[in-house]
């Protein structure tokens, strides 16, 4: 079903399944050309307060554009996940709870793609690679289990509020602006801290950057609390779903 959906997405097009490649470079490159040309954004790095360059700086960016469009990807399709596949719900004896798990194996393939052209580009720019690289499927791990949890919520509440998909359309954008992918943690006043690291986001978009691109071990004591923190929301969203699941076919 993955594969069928991947595959689906570019069905009928002139390059296929080669837009996946074209299109992370495309945004990399627009990124790029706004916030380092046209906005003249700048980010401090290395503790000496050295400023990156304008690739230096895309690459930032799109790390943790990468990291925010998996979840918001996978969180904005949520709600319609069981309302656009009624047929397995009323006609079938059919796992509904691997719906969210199909929609975030095609999101983690559209990812990875985008992480190695960050990697090429990466390449191109440093001429290596950073070793703690390596590190990146454990951070992501947490991520997976929280989009997984937050799916499995929205796609059963969704069958019975459909204002959610709305509601969440707005809320995803504000996370957008309220995670550090357009500016680093650091510059924002001590205060404000805590209150974005409210956001789950903000530390594994921090924990991204710093093993794919400022060469740092993962905070160990931090990832697991946050593996666990992601697998108990994912415990209650699969519970909510299990739970709800029973009036699917009445509601629909």
């Amino acid at each position: 079903m993955t594969k069928r959906e991947v595959i689906g997405r570019y069905r009928g097009s002139v390059l296929g399944i080669l837009w996946s490649f074209f299109n992370p470079l495309l945004m990399l490159t627009v990124y790029t050309l706004v916030f380092s040309v046209a906005l003249k954004a700048r980010w401090n790095v290395g503790a000496d307060g050295g400023t990156a360059s304008k690739a230096e700086f895309a690459i930032i960016l799109f790390a943790g554009l990468i990291a925010y469009g998996f979840f918001s990807e996978c969180v904005n399709r949520a709600s319609s996940l069981v309302l656009s596949n009624v047929n397995y719900v009323k006609k079938v004896v059919f796992p509904l709870e691997i719906l969210p798990w199909v929609s975030i194996g095609a999101a983690l393939f559209h990812a990875a793609i985008s992480l190695c052209v960050l990697l090429l580009f990466y390449l191109l720019v440093n001429h290596s690679l950073q070793w703690t690289a390596v590190f990146v499927p454990l951070v992501l791990l947490p991520l997976i289990l929280l989009t997984v949890g937050v799916a499995w919520f929205l796609s059963a509440l969704g069958v019975y509020l459909r204002d959610v998909g709305q509601t969440v359309g707005l809320l995803t954008t504000a996370l957008m602006f309220l995670s550090p992918i357009f500016y680093p943690l650091a510059a924002l006043p001590e205060n404000y801290r805590p209150l974005l690291m409210l956001n789950p986001l903000s530390y594994l978009i921090e924990e991204t950057r710093n093993v794919m691109i400022f060469g740092r071990s993962p905070n160990w004591s931090m990832l697991c609390f946050y593996v666990v923190g992601s697998a108990l929301a994912a415990w209650l969203g699969f519970a909510f779903f299990q739970k709800s699941r029973k009036g699917f076919a009445d509601v629909l």
